[in-house]
């Protein structure tokens, strides 16, 4: 079963495979992402984590589920990699304005 996202989600998790640029444009210029206990402020602030990210962990993303929940998008997907309790399943927590992401918190 394929699952469906809106614009913005499925943008970002095409992007979060190869495409920094792409992944940020996702984001609306004031967005906020919280991960790892650490908030970033900005599309400057969203890159630096993106590409840190990126050159830390190689891994993959694959979504089990999408819900709607208080006025949020949540993602359930399992991430492989090379990092500590790997293979690991987050929720991804996402707030839209219109055809952006206006927030995005990842939990375990």
């Amino acid at each position: 079963m394929t699952l469906q996202f809106p614009a913005p989600v499925a943008g970002y998790f095409a992007a979060d495979k190869t495409d920094v640029d792409e992944l940020v444009r996702c984001f609306a210029a004031d967005a906020v992402v919280r991960d790892e206990g650490r908030t970033y402020n900005g599309l400057a602030a969203i890159r630096k984590w993106k590409e840190g990210t990126s050159t830390k962990y190689q891994y993959t993303s694959e979504p089990l589920a999408c819900t709607e929940a208080a006025g949020r998008v949540v993602v359930t997907s399992r991430l492989t990699g090379n990092f500590p309790g790997s293979p690991i399943d987050l929720r991804f927590f996402f707030k839209l304005a219109g055809d952006r992401i206006a927030s995005l918190e990842i939990t375990s």
